[in-house]
């Protein structure tokens, strides 16, 4: 499938009723999803199965599916966006489970990994657990981090390595009342970590 059709299709993937603050939930827009995900795709790491750590309403887990993941997992403690998630689901015809757990719980092996944790900016470091999570279940990570962050997930990956990574855009719609623009173009990071 071409990168514009997966867009396309994600698109379809409704977002968060109330989204958290806390949580630092915002929806993935559909283009960076089919952007990292057509990344993995091409690298040949949809193939087996996947996790999707702090998967909200679902769009990369959806995404990973229609490329032809084998089996995708996504977890969330929002039981609500799980529900949406699910809902997602069906209405794109996938087969995806959802799973309502704490990052720290996840269990299980993946050949890889896609996330879009939080970035830390309500909570230094809550993407941390996020990132322990993935190096302990899978052996690829795909994950968003805010710009300027490769220093510190090298350090932090220890003896994982980063493979590949590059700078993009993630516009992020007004969500929260602290929010002033419409949107807000915040450039992020795409890292591709192997254990």
């Amino acid at each position: 499938m071409k990168q514009r059709k997966l867009e396309i299709l994600l698109e379809q993937v409704e977002g968060f009723e109330n989204p958290s603050v806390s949580l630092e939930q915002y929806v993935t827009p559909a283009l960076l999803a089919a952007e990292i995900l057509h990344f993995a795709y091409m690298q040949g790491d949809l193939e087996g199965t996947v996790f999707d750590l702090g998967c909200g309403t679902g769009i990369l887990a959806i995404g990973a599916k229609l490329l032809g993941a084998e089996k995708v997992v996504g977890f969330d403690l929002d039981r609500k966006a799980l529900e949406i998630a699910r809902k997602n689901a069906e209405k794109l015809g996938v087969d995806v489970e959802f799973v309502h757990n704490d990052v720290f719980e996840v269990e299980g092996h993946a050949d890889t990994v896609v996330m879009n944790p939080p970035f830390g900016a309500q909570a230094k470091g809550n993407d941390r657990p996020f990132l322990l999570s993935a190096l302990k279940t899978s052996d690829v990570i795909y994950s968003i981090h805010n710009c300027g962050s490769h220093n510190f997930i090298s350090k932090f990956i220890g003896d994982a390595r980063i493979t590949d990574w590059y700078t993009t855009a993630f516009p992020i719609k007004r969500t929260f009342k602290f929010h002033k623009k419409e949107v807000e173009m915040v450039k992020v990071e795409i890292y591709r970590i192997v254990r």
